[in-house]
């Protein structure tokens, strides 16, 4: 399980992006998110990427070992929680959260929610998903 708290810039991955699939002249403050979110379910390897921008920002995960997971939480006060512990399924999924005081609760994953992007932009969004 992780657990990350507040902070200005929690934590940052490091993408192997294949260089001649991106058109860098394209690249820009509003277009690398988005960017980074494909990169990581196209990817076959598994892990969490997470960034952080904001204060008093949390997510909470519980993680299968076949979980690939992209995490963007863009303001303050926001809250992901993220469990598929419970089964072994290999997992794509892409979250995003722009604005403050959201909260993002998803459990379980299945054949419907893998490759899953979910964009929440706005204030005091709240999301419940459950997939069995």
């Amino acid at each position: 399980m992780f657990k990350l708290g507040w902070g200005a810039f929690t934590l940052f991955a490091v993408l192997g992006v294949r260089a001649q699939q991106i058109d860098w002249d394209k690249v820009n403050s509003s277009t690398v998110l988005d960017l980074i979110s494909r990169q990581q379910t196209e990817q076959g390897l598994y892990g969490s990427h997470i960034i952080q921008i904001g204060d008093h920002n949390n997510a909470e995960l519980s993680l299968n070992a076949k979980t690939n997971i992209a995490i963007q939480q863009l303001g303050d006060y926001n809250t992901l929680y993220f469990i598929n512990s419970f089964t072994d399924k290999e997992t794509k999924t892409a979250v995003t959260a722009e604005g403050n005081n959201n909260i993002i609760d998803v459990t379980g994953s299945n054949s419907v929610s893998d490759g899953m992007q979910i964009h929440v932009k706005g204030d005091n969004r709240t999301i419940f998903m459950r997939n069995y």
